[in-house]
């Protein structure tokens, strides 16, 4: 790895000769290949690699299988994420132990969003924001597959949340960085390093900072991290978070055995997590936790309406159709799986959602606002014609009704051939209409079953379009 002299030579100032020959060094060695499982499709974890000793559901796998290949990957049975950025799971189980509003404010492509939505305590709502529209959609890929109902996922700026006064219990700020971190995994990166873009990104991080502070509630938890080493865009940003916009430094629970290393910053001891890949087995990463100043609400957690500030109310952009019917909205309720009245059935103009009871103020809070909101919840319908059909939504959600359709058990070289959008041949003697194909018993969605063949419903833009077929599955689980 070429790297700038620049950089090798910050990393002297930072860490001294040793210590950053040893730091450079494993910039040449192999990036260890970390899986996150979901515990709401897998009622038993595999037994499968070496635990992430900071995340219980998570593992290293010893070698690189070919994701793209394996229908359990589109099936949303585990996320591949960088292990380092798991210790967010530690952040969260510590401090937030009752039903909160967290905004995940940079999240693509999802990693920190679909774990957060895993470790929130029930009856949480997680707005999960991306400012780049395609980042965006495959942030929206990656939800959907997660399949938990409690998510928002929005495309804005973070100057578009400020009106949002203390709107939100949690707010993750992962911000975009020079991304020292990611040398090994992102050669552009390397190429892209210089001091003059460290300075302009510790800057546009204050500002991102500055225009989402006032959307988080007195008492609540701001969570900060970068994948970068230096300590502009992360103590020195930390400590000017403490110091400008108040806020008190909370410590996480770690074991000395994980190699997490604290602050680097001279004369300024916080409890900050570096993850330095000679010493951990992660790329690198830093986090810190604060807290902002002010009386924390009676209970943690608690959801009244934010104010609005600023800001006049405009209609949300889709209208509740007038001519859904009783009796769609019966046969639609009847193919998911939920408890009494804790989620909503929402039709809109061409589908309808299922979205989490609690939280369906906040929703119509956000749609009347000026935030892009590009999913809410669950989507089970969508309007074809005249009816309402199962939406690819419904397919990979956790609250689905499975009984509610015909099941088919596809092999590996079927379950690739739906992937890939291929037209399917069922047993003749099967039932028309929808049915659900599953892959090792998880479902991986909808073909519509005309008899002579079957209508492949897999949405068109998740379409695997490589022309290389592995044989055999390279599925790990």
């Amino acid at each position: 790895m070429q790297l700038s002299q620049d950089f090798i030579d910050d990393m002297r100032e930072l860490l001294g000769e040793a210590e950053s020959g040893r730091l450079i060094a494993s910039l040449d060695e192999w990036t260890p290949v970390s899986v996150r499982f979901n515990t709401s499709k897998l009622s038993q974890l595999p037994s499968v690699g070496t635990p992430v000793p900071w995340d219980g559901s998570a593992v290293y796998l010893p070698s690189r299988p070919s994701f793209t290949f394996d229908p359990l990957f589109h099936a949303g049975c585990y996320y591949v994420q960088e292990a380092g950025s798991m210790f967010v799971n530690a952040v969260l189980r510590q401090y937030v132990t009752h039903p909160v509003r967290m905004l995940d404010l940079c999240a693509a492509p999802g990693g920190k969003s679909t774990l957060s939505a895993s470790v929130l305590p029930e009856g949480s709502l997680l707005v999960a924001n991306e400012v780049v529209r395609q980042r965006a959609r495959i942030l929206v890929e990656n939800i959907v597959k997660w399949g938990i109902p409690h998510v928002v996922v929005t495309n804005n700026e973070a100057a578009q949340f400020a009106p949002f006064v203390h709107a939100f219990d949690v707010i993750l700020t992962d911000v975009p960085c020079s991304g020292e971190g990611m040398f090994r995994k992102d050669p552009k990166a390397v190429d892209e390093w210089s001091r003059a873009n460290v300075a302009l990104c510790y800057q546009r991080q204050r500002q991102i900072l500055s225009d989402i502070w006032p959307s988080l509630k007195p008492g609540g938890i701001l969570i900060y991290s970068t994948c970068t080493f230096n300590t502009h865009e992360d103590e020195e940003n930390v400590w000017w978070i403490a110091r400008e916009l108040g806020a008190e430094f909370l410590p996480v629970c770690v074991h000395p055995a994980w190699g997490i290393t604290s602050s680097l910053l001279p004369g300024h001891d916080m409890p900050v997590y570096r993850f330095l890949p000679h010493k951990t087995r992660a790329e690198g990463f830093f986090l810190a936790v604060l807290r902002k100043h002010g009386d924390a609400p009676d209970s943690f957690g608690s959801m009244p309406a934010p104010a609005l500030r600023g800001k006049s109310v405009r209609a949300s952009g889709k209208t509740v159709r007038s001519a859904v019917s009783q009796q769609e909205l019966e046969k639609v309720r009847g193919w998911v799986d939920i408890p009494g009245s804790a989620y909503e059935f929402q039709p809109t103009s061409d589908s309808v959602r299922l979205f989490p009871a609690d939280h369906v103020d906040f929703l119509k809070f956000i749609q009347s606002s000026s935030l892009n909101v590009l999913l809410a919840g669950i989507t089970v319908a969508s309007l074809k014609g005249r009816e309402f059909v199962p939406h690819h939504a419904l397919a990979l959600t956790t609250v689905l009704r499975r009984d509610a359709f015909p099941l088919v058990e596809v092999d590996y070289a079927m379950a690739v051939a739906y992937l890939r959008g291929e037209a399917l041949q069922l047993p003749g003697d099967f039932p028309r209409g929808f049915v659900l194909l599953t892959y090792r018993h998880h479902p991986i969605g909808f073909c519509k079953n005309l008899g002579v063949r079957a209508n492949n419903l897999y949405p068109q833009e998740w379409r695997i379009h490589s022309s290389h077929v592995p044989d055999v599955s390279p599925s790990f689980i």
